[in-house]
Order: C-alpha cells, then structure tokens, then sequence
C-alpha cells in the first residue's frame, strides 16, 4: 500500500497530545514548529492537562504562547510554591496562573473560530471518577482548560462546569489516543511527554492520596487505578488495531525535563528537541505527499 492508498484507507486524522505540566514544553515546541509549517491537516484535536492548553495556541496559530506560559508564568513563585502548599494552600496555584495568563497573553478566540478543527478536551468527573472529552467552543475554553490542569492535591479544589465539579483529565485518561479511536479517527499522530520505554508506576505517596481524596472515593479509585490505564493505553499505542495508523512523537533520551522543572536552560532545550522533531514531522510528511503525486 503506498502512501495515497494508505492515506485513503485511514480516513479521518486526529491529532492526540499528552499533558505532563511543565513536561508540556516539549508538545509546545512541536506544536509551534506545525505553526511555523501551516500544519493543519487534522479533523480533529485531543488534549489533556498541559497537551489542552498547548493545542488551544496551536488552533488559534498563537506560536510562543503555550512556552512562556510554562517557560516564564508556571516557574514564577506565584504558580509552584511549596511552602504554600505545606501552609494549606495551592501547589499548583491556577486560580493565579489563569487570570494573568489571560491578561498579558490574550487568546485569540476568534481565530480559534476560523480554524474550525474541534478541540476535545479530556477532564475526569469528579463525582464518578470517569473521563469526559468535551468540545470547547469560546466561551467554555478557557474554563475546561483550566479544569484538564487541575491536578488532584496540587490544586486543592475542583473547577465547576454546568454544576459538575471536575478535575484533571489526565487521571481518567492521560493520552486520549484510544477515544479518539472509538470516535472514529483512523489516522492518529500522538504527541506524548515521556521518552521511549516510560511506564507508569503506581503513586508513591498512596497514603497521601487517601488522605486529601478521601471524601471522593470514585476519583481516589481513578488515581490508584491511573498506572494501569497509562501503561494500557502505551500498550494500544505500540499495537494498534490493524484499521489504525499512528504516528508518535516522543522526546528524546536527552530530554531533561519533569513535571515541575523550572530550570530555564532545561525549558529551553526541552523547547528546542520538540521544535526539531515537530519540524522533522512535517518534513516526513511533506516527502510522503511528494512520492504519492510523482509520476
């Protein structure tokens, strides 16, 4: 099957981006090389915690948005700060990291509009511990990405939607490759935070977790359960069905980014592998288009 008749056997593209906090910076460079290139051959966008915030910029063309979000906002004391944390407070303090954001960095709503590809955002329902992936149109956008960010205990609190209290969607499901599937998408590019070989392990701080989730048994299930859910998914990733294509796009070994880094010299080359691999991307899928149409 050459790469025409596999483009047509396929059918509809999505295109699946993992969270990871501040090992977002490695999506936001490949999503800001696919700007750079006009790479918008998607039907549809799936995003969870970080991926959400990352291929809302990328709809709305907005390069350099989602990195100074995690490169200069999220390293600020106002966002991480443990000794607020130990205090009582926010780790993770979006009710901070939300309003300047939206300020100094004005989305571009109407050209999200214009750009028409849905952006399903993945959240986890607090109440059922399940996941929901909701369409985010303009008025709900900035709120739902909000409520994919609020990681459980970080965030102490739930964000509220139509009077469903929700939280992040990566617990439920941190890479919606498998939903996107079940809706119907065949051709499926990933965009995941961890290198090649990653697999979940189970929380190391489980007692914690029964403590602060202790009144939301269904979401306390959800996080005990969340390795397994992971490891399943990278498991449907490496063997697909055999209806179904995906391409991944992974950080190299010399990513040295985790999930709260906020060294900028790590931010910054995190930033760059993802920019050289979503520009390597678009070049593989430039000299695939090529090979179809020559004679």
């Amino acid at each position: 099957m050459d790469a025409g008749e596999a483009n047509k056997a396929y059918g509809k593209r999505a295109l699946v981006v993992e969270g990871g906090a501040m090992r977002g910076i490695f999506a936001a460079g490949v999503l800001d090389a696919f700007i750079e290139q006009q790479h918008y051959p998607y039907d549809a966008c799936y995003g969870v915690s970080a991926g959400s915030t990352a291929l809302a910029a990328y709809l709305s063309g907005q390069k350099g948005r989602t990195r100074a979000i995690i490169a200069d906002y999220s390293c600020r004391p106002e966002f991480i700060n443990f000794r607020r944390f130990f205090g009582g407070g926010h780790l993770l303090d979006l009710d901070w990291l939300w309003p300047i954001t939206l300020n100094e960095l004005p989305f571009d709503f109407d050209a999200f509009e214009r750009r028409a590809i849905p952006l399903l955002i993945g959240v986890t329902e607090v109440n059922s511990g399940q996941g929901r992936y909701l369409r985010a149109n303009r008025d709900d956008l900035a709120m739902l990405m909000k409520a994919s960010c609020s990681v459980p205990v970080g965030y102490r609190g739930f964000v509220s939607l139509n009077g469903q209290a929700y939280t992040d969607g990566g617990v439920a499901d941190s890479i919606p490759v498998r939903q996107a599937y079940q809706q119907g998408y065949r051709d499926l590019t990933v965009v995941l935070s961890q290198p090649l070989g990653y697999r979940k392990r189970p929380s190391r701080f489980p007692w914690l977790l029964r403590w602060a989730l202790r009144e939301h048994p269904p979401l306390l299930a959800a996080m005990e359960a969340r390795h397994r859910q992971y490891n399943q998914t990278l498991a449907f990733i490496s063997e697909p069905p055999k209806d179904c294509r995906i391409r991944v796009l992974v950080p190299p070994p010399a990513f040295a980014v985790g999930r709260l880094t906020r060294a900028p010299q790590a931010l910054a080359s995190g930033y760059e592998l993802g920019r050289d691999c979503g520009l390597a991307h678009v070049r593989r899928q430039a000299e695939a288009a090529a090979e179809v149409l020559a004679p």
